[in-house]
């Protein structure tokens, strides 16, 4: 396979990846990105063929497992619970009691909560300019998880900061005051998740943590350090991208001049300019995928945002188009680690744009927006709007 050369914290490839991806995916259905050492699947069909291949999958082969640095171990203390990074049967039993809090019905039933929210956050915008993503992207998806968690709201600031600095080890820059930070964040996550689940099998709810406690309880095998980082695992996952995705959808729509928020016009926002642009696979077994063979303990980034891009699955894919037609998006992966949250991310999306545009019909950009140094997510360091007349 051809190898390719791009730092992912190159400034010009943080604010526009696409032209490197156009160019990898001219290469075939996989490049060699010698910057990650890894082979890397570019086009749609591939990136959606090694998401559902059960050769393959998050979990780390044992014999390949790596020592694991003292300073760093309660950070990856957690990570060992995660569905994220487990298969079955650890994750078959983690995701179906998950799934419990997350049904179309439950789902459903947030809209009205989600609505008045969004009108409140409105309600509430201060004197402009003003950051669209501190004012309304981020307290949206972050007040609502809580919610369905049954973690206070008002402790939002909180989790936001401890989310994103987790979420910065898996950050192309990534550096020792990043690995500190996270360290910090994760003893006082874990500390806080401890005494209010503490607090929950005292006194239970019509909650997220409750029927995972009554699980536990009742020897589903769902051992407290598990509860924990699951826990941690939803409030991260269930704000941080849709938090990316309101902002840059939100840009994308106002440089096109859209309002019309349909649900074609949603799915494009999330095919357009994703949240998450990589995500890895390790193989199990020696497979042939396409022109290429892989051995055990290979592993393989899916370039989420470049299948999504890829012009033998959408006409003219470079173009924002809201009423676009066409096969699923890469964006919530797929396989049996595709996004439990994806219902729930595409309703919040979905009203909060609808509301926003509807309250705010003159919203204009102010400045050219940049998006932060954070591959292999994608995001805006903030964006600067104001309400118009």
């Amino acid at each position: 396979m051809q190898e390719f050369s791009q730092s992912p914290t190159d400034p010009p490839f943080v604010q526009n990846p696409y032209p490197f991806y156009e160019k990898a995916r001219a290469a075939g259905d996989f490049i060699w990105w010698t910057d990650y050492d890894m082979a890397c699947a570019v086009s749609h069909k591939m990136v959606h063929a090694v998401l559902r291949d059960r050769r393959m999958g998050r979990e780390c082969p044992p014999e390949l497992a790596p020592d694991i640095p003292k300073h760093l171990a309660p950070f990856y203390n957690v990570e060992a619970h995660s569905m994220l990074e487990l298969e079955p049967p650890r994750h078959t039993r983690l995701r179906a009691l998950v799934l419990r809090a997350f049904t179309s019905r439950t789902i459903a039933a947030l809209a009205p909560d989600i609505r008045a929210l969004c009108h409140a956050l409105i309600d509430a915008f201060p004197a402009e300019p003003f950051d669209l993503l501190t004012h309304y992207a981020q307290p949206v998806p972050v007040v609502i998880i809580s919610r369905l968690l049954g973690v206070p709201e008002e402790r939002a600031d909180d989790l936001v900061r401890w989310s994103n600095a987790m979420v910065a080890m898996y950050q192309a820059r990534r550096t020792p005051q990043i690995e500190a930070d996270a360290i910090a964040a994760t003893d006082d996550f874990v500390t806080f998740m401890r005494g209010y689940i503490a607090q929950r099998r005292k006194t239970p709810a019509n909650d997220l943590i409750s029927t995972l406690i009554a699980a536990e309880e009742h020897g589903e095998k769902l051992t407290e350090d598990e509860l924990i980082t699951t826990c941690i695992l939803l409030l991260n996952a269930g704000h941080e991208a849709t938090v990316h995705t309101l902002g840059n959808g939100t840009k994308t729509l106002l440089e096109h001049g859209v309002t019309d928020i349909t649900e074609a016009a949603v799915e494009e926002v999330i095919r357009f300019d994703p949240p998450l642009h990589m995500f890895t696979r390790w193989v199990y077994e020696d497979v042939t995928l396409g022109a290429h063979q892989f051995k055990r303990g290979d592993q393989i980034a899916c370039l989420l945002a470049a299948a999504n891009r890829d012009s033998l699955a959408y006409e003219n894919p470079a173009q924002f188009d809201p009423a676009r037609k066409g096969p699923q998006n890469t964006s919530f992966g797929g396989g049996i680690h595709f996004c439990v949250g994806a219902p729930l991310a595409r309703l919040e999306l979905q009203i909060a744009l609808e509301v926003l545009f509807e309250r705010c019909p003159d919203l204009r950009l102010v400045g050219t927006p940049q998006y932060g140094d954070v591959y292999h997510f994608h995001g805006l360091e903030r964006l600067l709007v104001t309400k118009g007349v």
